[in-house]
């Protein structure tokens, strides 16, 4: 078995390896090469955490694994971050155990990328000032993300927490583009191309009647039943996309405007796959409210987690263990 660090893993993947991979991802749970499995997601009743499983299987490539972790609030006080996680791979011919990978980068980096390529196929192409709500570690990988797929001039963001806001202001300078840490979620809506929410908020920030016309929105933050960041109605007068419509109604962004009878599963314009196959239109017009809800599924952890052990293999990194 082949151990990847959380060091090794930060040095094999970037943000475009990471782009391509959960792109092919998408593409073959589209074209029912792949499927995720029902995802475990449970708060444990100890020390505040909520604790889940996300297995999958791509038989094109064949790839077969699980990731267990989730987030425990209490870690920043010890040091460590609040979002641990590993990635397991098995040999898909055998069953086997094969790879152990720590996924708490890549769970940041494979985040990104959905969004980027949501993003990417979804908001209009000059689309060059992009809101952020929320600042914490995740809002570093989506604007990188972004910076990938799209040219953006200008950021503004905001977040409950300065220093977490003035963090992500440095980043956003140090890479040449104008900053503004705006003091509400309604002004970043107000003013955003491409709009990324990507906070654990159990309470709509962004109401329908903020957003402008043509706005492209991630929805990242959702990934829980109980999560919501933002108003039901905000779903209803969307075009939505997703990345696996079952997980969208229970545990994303959709399972508030669906809970109400607002929305059903046929509302879904489709998922970002089959955008990617050809097999769904993404935007239809310049004046279309375009969002995707996000809820990260297996098959992009799995696709990041092969990507750091072909990389490790090429590069003699990581650590060769009996098992």
């Amino acid at each position: 078995m082949i151990v990847i660090s959380e060091q090794d893993a930060l040095a094999l993947v970037s943000v475009e390896d990471a782009i391509a991979a959960v792109e092919s991802a998408f593409t073959a749970m589209a074209r029912q090469q792949a499927r995720n499995l029902p995802v475990v997601r449970e708060a444990l009743g100890y020390k505040d955490a909520v604790f889940g499983v996300k297995a999958g299987c791509d038989t094109a490539l064949p790839l077969l694994g699980l990731k267990a972790g989730g987030y425990w609030p209490g870690n920043l006080d010890t040091g460590l971050g609040n979002h641990q996680s590993s990635t397991l791979l098995f040999d898909p011919d055998t069953g086997r155990a094969s790879a152990l990978v720590s996924a708490n980068y890549l769970t940041g980096i494979r985040t990104g990328a959905a969004s980027a390529i949501a993003t990417n196929y979804l908001a209009r192409p000059d689309s060059a000032v992009l809101g952020i709500i929320g600042a914490g570690v995740q809002a570093q990988y989506q604007l990188r993300a972004t910076l990938a797929v799209r040219p953006i001039r200008a950021v503004h963001a905001w977040n409950p927490s300065p220093d977490n806001l003035e963090a992500l202001g440095r980043l956003v300078e140090e890479l040449g583009l104008a900053f503004t840490a705006e003091g509400s979620c309604q002004a970043v809506a107000s003013k955003s191309d491409v709009l990324i929410t990507v906070t654990p908020s159990r309470r709509p920030l962004v109401q329908a009647a903020w957003v402008r016309p043509g706005t492209h929105i991630n929805a990242m933050g959702a990934d829980t039943r109980g999560k919501q960041e933002l108003d039901p109605l905000l779903v209803v007068r969307a075009s939505v996309f997703v990345d696996e419509a079952a997980q969208a109604l229970t545990i994303g962004e959709s399972q508030h405007a669906f809970e109400a009878g607002l929305i059903n599963e046929r509302s879904f314009r489709g998922s970002i796959g089959e955008v990617i196959a050809g097999l769904c239109q993404g935007r239809r017009s310049a004046d279309e409210i375009t969002l995707f809800d996000g809820t990260g599924v297996a098959l992009q952890d799995l696709a990041v987690a092969d990507l750091a052990v072909r990389m490790a293999a090429r590069r003699q990194l990581g650590s060769v263990v009996p098992y």
